[in-house]
């Protein structure tokens, strides 16, 4: 018996049936030990020994990994074909020679770049020893993670409270989505304007022409830098005939762009999936464990001769001669640091159309866009003309170009086109009229336009990957995990899918800048990665490698170990004066924005408190001024009076109902009787606190409010005001509500409902549907019937069912009646069938499980 060793149960299941009962296959379930997470698993001067653990669960693995080897004549390790897998063959070696049951038993390590029967097979005839060199990789690369995190981590829990971690890779993602938002604070929007003319060509058809050149001078960005400058230019446009000088057309190709890798199949499956890193690779995982595709983490771009045969195949049969190049198109990577370059992410079955496709829904979109990616990869060039005509006025003093682009052939085009980041200049594709030079076309409007130059764009999941590997940072297959552990951190957040800073993460930032900004330098970063190459390669010592960072890293620990606090804030107001100090709107030029506004002779400083950050006042305990960390400058220059301002009574207690300002935003508080705990209710975001009166204020107070009770058990459904906005509860249900203001008017009837919503979609994020519209009740039962807002566009509801409107219907003119007729409709419809895709799923939930196991 031969027994056969791979990472998931779903890949043992699928290689079992391609070898025969001669072999038996089982998983590891990944990676089955671990540096322990504490002190001492990495000792330095021990010539960096390292202390492994395998949990309960690992430890079972590896009993019945070595029951099975006892008594076998082979043991092959078939793990994943990168560094990873290289390490996770390496550990079972460890842990199987650590039990002694490698008596008389070969051992060898296969790798194959697809679950496929040929590709398997193949494998086995082709056995090789464990890569010692790629081993040491990533034994350089852990002990290096490690020694960061556990040597920066607890100088940030004592130097900044309120801190979770510091990461080698992670810190460095963090500072650039800090950095960019620094821009955008900073950014000042520069005014410029541009002069169009529509124009009539002999033919009697229209086109557009910019103005680019006036008075003898070509017009650049902000040559028009006003209203006046725009108005003077209209004019030079508007008092002449003009003629055609130029007309130049040309040829041009776009090329497809190469099979996908692991990073830019992140980045579009982000942009037109809207798949976060994490899913994606999720979903490739699983395709390639299903045997789908061939294996996702990778850097090559090349492809083997079958798939260049199977992709052209496909071209031929299924889009024409016309469409396949001559030969097959070759691509080779430009990444100065690809390493263990298998075959770009491609199907191993050109011939299984996404169409034909049956499983998951993830699985399936994902299978398709890789899948129309490498046959793109494959055809022809798309052709376009592209026209640029000069037009000149009568007085040579003002001079238009129109330009047009025409596509001639959409060669790859017809199945593939690349998603971008931002939407940016794209080919003018409007044909223009037939011009020849000597042409006088007629003008028959000039216009002029105001515009404002933009901040650059907060990063999304795609473009801040696209980032990382410009810059060399990190590797493609831990851009997902990077990602995930900077949210979990709550240093950033995902805003309409971009990333903005947390204040936590701009600290931990700021200190990292002021006392280790060597380490999250990007370019440090980067020549650690090509050092980590250089170890893959055999060319680097990975033990020295590790000496010569540890030697300086721990002598920049130690400069900072008798840091004091107050030199730390120091440090962190001079870094970060910009964005927590911002002068007042209209404030005197010159003036300190870090004068206290309460007292006015104090300083503002940060304070470090249990629960992070905040500004406070240098003359305290005299002036006990205090705000959140960030502000709006209004904000900031006109606060509440840190005493409190009386706001009024409550007309049941007669106790002064006051305004306040702590740390965390101003919140209204009722006075306390003698050692009562004051009751208080915080600022709702939306509402301004310099507006606020003793009714509004007594309506915070009163909260939790309780709506009614739930028809089907009498239990209380209550609307409040949580850390994650306004909801109603019912039980241990919560579902969110879309405004501050329906915790105070929500009805039962609404309330029931958006709890049942919630029951249905339990799995569901977000604020509940928006309510467009109230119709009244149901003519037949009472119960309401609304508008809402939904993902997919307005429809209507009543109880459980929904019916969409139709598309030339405004919600906010639909009647009862109008309602009444779609839910009957919508009633009598037969429902969808779903039970099909429930089976199919069933088993990926299982193995998803067990892997994460």
């Amino acid at each position: 018996m031969k027994v056969v060793v791979v990472e998931s149960p779903a890949k043992a299941k699928t290689i079992n049936k391609y070898l025969g009962k001669d072999f038996k296959v089982l998983a590891s379930y990944g990676h089955i030990r671990d540096l322990p997470s504490k002190d001492g698993s990495v000792r330095p001067d021990e010539d960096f020994a390292m202390s492994w653990e395998a949990d309960a669960k690992s430890t079972k693995r590896i009993r019945e990994i070595a029951d099975a080897v006892k008594g076998s004549e082979q043991l092959i390790l078939a793990t994943d074909p990168d560094r990873e897998g290289e390490a996770i063959s390496w550990h079972l070696l460890e842990a199987l020679k650590n039990r002694r049951v490698l008596k008389d038993v070969s051992v060898s390590r296969v790798v194959f770049n697809a679950i496929t029967k040929t590709a398997v097979t193949e494998a086995m005839k082709n056995p090789r020893d464990i890569d010692q060199e790629l081993v040491d990789a990533y034994l350089a690369r852990r002990a290096l993670d490690y020694l960061v995190g556990f040597s920066l981590s607890p100088v940030l829990w004592r130097k900044l409270p309120g801190s979770r971690s510091a990461g080698r890779v992670q810190s460095v993602a963090l500072r650039l989505i800090c950095e960019r938002e620094r821009e955008i604070e900073m950014f000042k929007p520069e005014e410029y304007w541009q002069v169009m003319a529509d124009l009539k060509a002999s033919d009697g058809s229209s086109f557009e022409a910019r103005l680019v050149e006036l008075n003898g001078e070509k017009l650049k960005k902000f040559s028009l830098a006003n209203k006046a400058d725009a108005d003077e230019a209209l004019e030079a446009v508007r008092r002449n005939g003009f003629t055609v000088d130029a007309v130049e057309a040309k040829p041009v190709k776009r090329n497809p762009p190469p099979p996908f890798i692991t990073s830019t199949l992140q980045q579009d499956a982000s942009r037109r999936l809207g798949f976060s890193a994490k899913r994606t690779m999720q979903a490739a995982q699983k395709l390639y464990e299903d045997g789908k595709i061939t294996y996702m983490r990778t850097d090559g771009v090349q492809m083997a001769e079958e798939a260049y045969q199977g992709s052209r195949e496909v071209i031929r049969s299924t889009y024409g001669g016309k469409y396949l190049p001559e030969k097959a198109r070759r691509y080779s990577s430009k990444a100065k640091n690809a390493q263990e370059a298998h075959e770009a992410i491609r199907p191993t079955d050109f011939r299984l159309h996404p169409d034909e496709f049956r499983g998951d829904a993830d699985l399936g979109k994902l299978y398709g866009l890789i899948w129309r990616r490498a046959v793109a990869s494959q055809m022809e060039a798309a052709r376009f003309e592209r026209t640029t005509v000069d037009i000149t006025s009568a007085d040579k003093n003002a001079g238009l170009r129109a330009t047009g682009s025409v596509l001639m052939f959409d060669g790859f085009l017809t199945l593939y086109q690349e998603g971008r980041d931002e939407p940016g200049d794209d080919e003018d594709n409007s044909r223009l009229p037939k011009l020849t030079q000597g042409d006088t076309p007629e003008l028959l409007e000039a216009k002029s336009s105001q515009h404002f130059t933009e901040p650059p764009p907060r990063f999304s999941e795609a473009s801040l990957v696209k980032r990382l590997e410009e810059l060399s940072i990190g590797r493609p297959s831990t851009y997902a995990s990077i990602l995930s552990v900077l949210q979990e951190r709550e240093y950033v957040r995902l805003d309409k899918k971009r990333f903005i800073p947390e204040d936590k993460g701009r600290l931990v930032t700021g200190f990292l800048e002021s006392f280790f900004h060597r380490y999250v330098e990007y370019d440090f970063t980067a020549d650690l990665e090509e050092k980590l190459d250089l170890v893959s390669d055999g060319q680097l010592k990975w033990k020295d490698f590790l000496q010569n960072f540890w030697k300086d890293f721990q002598a920049a620990i130690g400069s900072i170990s008798d840091l004091r606090v107050s030199e730390v804030l120091d440090a962190l107001n001079e870094v970060l004066g910009p964005y927590v100090f911002r002068p007042a709107e209209g404030a005197e030029e010159g003036a300190n924005p870090r004068a206290c506004p309460n007292c006015g002779d104090g300083l503002l400083s940060l304070k470090l408190g249990r629960h992070g950050a905040f500004v406070g006042c240098s003359n305290y305990p005299e002036c006990k001024f205090t705000r959140a960390f960030s502000v709006d400058a209004e904000e900031s220059q006109n606060p509440i009076n840190p005493d409190g301002n009386v706001l009024g009574q409550d007309p049941e207690t007669g106790r002064d109902v006051s305004l306040k300002s702590g740390r965390f935003g101003p919140y209204v508080e009722l006075e306390p009787e003698d050692g009562e705990k004051p009751k208080r209710g915080s600022i709702p975001k939306g509402w301004n606190a310099e507006e606020l009166n003793l009714e509004k204020a007594l309506m915070l107070l009163s909260l939790p409010r309780e709506v009614g009770k739930h028809p089907e058990d009498g239990e209380p459904i209550l609307a409040n005001i949580g850390r994650y906005g306004p909801y109603v509860q019912h039980l241990k249900t919560y579902a969110n509500l879309p405004s501050v203001d329906e915790v105070f008017e929500i009805g039962l009837n609404r309330a029931v409902s958006v709890i049942a919503d919630k029951l249905a979609n339990p799995g569901r994020r977000g604020n509940a549907p928006k309510v467009l519209k109230d119709l009244g009740a149901h003519p037949t039962d009472g119960d309401p019937i609304q508008v809402l807002e939904g993902r997919y566009g307005p429809y209507v509801k009543h109880g459980k069912t929904n019916a969409t409107l139709p598309k030339d219907s405004k919600p906010e003119e639909v009647t009862l009646e109008q309602a009444v007729e779609l839910i009957a409709a919508k009633a009598k419809s037969p429902p969808k069938k779903k039970k099909a895709p429930a089976k199919k799923k069933a088993p990926a939930k299982k193995t998803t499980k067990a892997k994460s196991e």
